[in-house]
């Protein structure tokens, strides 16, 4: 059977969207977003877990991990956050210090880690931490799924520059973590992590929003789960550089007209489109280093745009507040951009990856890759 005849059989726009997620992840189809949209209907959640998790799970996950943990992520019944980054290993994620000790049937996990969005909410988090410091760093990490909801987990949110507070500090006093949940091998966790980047880092269209005659149950909680997922990344600049503004803010001040202005604008659209066609045209392959092509795609649009903005409103792009040009809005804009060019990984590591793995240049040198990591000067 089509999707499209299966959806006219089995939608019902009162059933839940938890129901309806359930019919979809047993039909056996192959879902596209953009496809179910076109329908009518609402598809699988957003976030971390459908984006990362899942792929990771089922490329090293055990099969216990893939029965527990898969089928509750499509459907929306548990959430997920990310814990790689840490205050004191800035862009070397393997020089991560948050370690897991085993004890018995677990592991207790002591440490750090910072950026983490959607934290305070997530049911589980995608780990890394040390669990060997007497082999070199890349060897001795172990990628684990961690309950988050236990009394030795904090999660403490961080207040931005922008007025948000996207990202949260999360410290971790002894968290308990069963031997079940550990992915792939213990000390196998850098490959893990390099899976896991490839995938946040890979192309990927824009998202279809609901299509107007978008109406019934399962619609109304499918809007109000994307609205709740999408408040911590208002910084992101693919939202908050908004190229699609610029149009209506070069019109709103009488700008529309100058030559020089329409030119930025066009040069903008041309970037945003071509960065959106590449993306298409590695849609369904295999995550790999050409992610790292659309991230500095994306760090160029933000800058792009925010140029535009702040061209196109002059000194008034300074001011915040309702009072200000798009009620503040090109003051986010304008602090919130150079966020993207740090955000998963820096320019300066997609440049590196785009180097080594894609254009086969010598490898940067690292005179601590070879060392115990106990070693390591820090």
């Amino acid at each position: 059977m089509d999707l499209e005849s299966w959806v006219a059989e089995h939608w019902d726009p009162e059933l839940s969207i938890r129901q309806w997620r359930t019919l979809l992840v047993d039909s056996g189809l192959a879902l596209a977003a953009a496809d179910l949209a076109a329908l009518g209907v609402p598809g699988l959640p957003d976030g971390v877990g459908v984006w990362l998790v899942i792929p990771v799970l089922r490329e090293h996950g055990s099969e216990y991990l893939r029965d527990r943990f898969i089928r509750p992520t499509l459907t929306g019944e548990i959430t997920w956050c990310q814990l790689f980054s840490e205050p004191g290993a800035g862009s070397d994620l393997a020089g991560l210090s948050t370690r897991a000790v085993r004890d018995g049937a677990d592991w207790l996990v002591t440490g750090q880690k910072v950026w983490s969005t959607g934290a305070k909410t997530a049911d589980y988090g995608l780990l890394l931490a040390r669990t060997d410091a007497g082999v070199p760093k890349h060897r001795g990490i172990t990628a684990f799924v961690l309950p988050m909801r236990q009394p030795s987990v904090d999660v403490r949110p961080l207040r931005q520059m922008n007025g948000h507070s996207s990202f949260n500090e999360v410290f971790f006093d002894g968290a308990s973590v069963p031997d079940a949940n550990v992915i792939g091998e213990v000390g196998g966790g850098w490959t893990v992590a390099l899976t896991t980047l490839a995938h946040e880092r890979r192309l990927a269209a824009s998202k279809p929003a609901a299509p107007p005659s978008a109406s019934g149950r399962a619609w109304r909680e499918a809007i109000d789960e994307r609205t709740a997922a999408a408040e911590p990344h208002k910084w992101y600049p693919q939202r908050a550089g908004r190229p699609d503004l610029v149009v209506p803010q070069a019109r709103g001040c009488g700008k529309d007209g100058d030559p020089l202005v329409r030119q930025a604008i066009a040069r903008l659209t041309e970037t945003t489109m071509s960065a959106r066609w590449t993306a298409n045209r590695f849609r369904g392959r295999p995550a790999g280093p050409v992610g790292s092509i659309g991230k500095l795609a994306s760090s160029d649009i933000a800058r792009q745009s925010a140029r535009v903005h702040g061209s196109i409103a002059g000194a008034a792009g300074m001011l915040a507040g309702p009072d200000a040009p798009l009620g503040g809005i090109i003051t986010e804009i304008l602090v919130s951009v150079p966020g993207i060019s740090i955000a998963g990984g820096t320019d300066e590591i997609q440049h590196t990856i785009i180097g080594e793995r894609m254009l086969g240049l010598p490898r940067e040198p690292d005179v601590s890759k070879d060392l115990p990591f106990r070693d390591v000067p820090r």
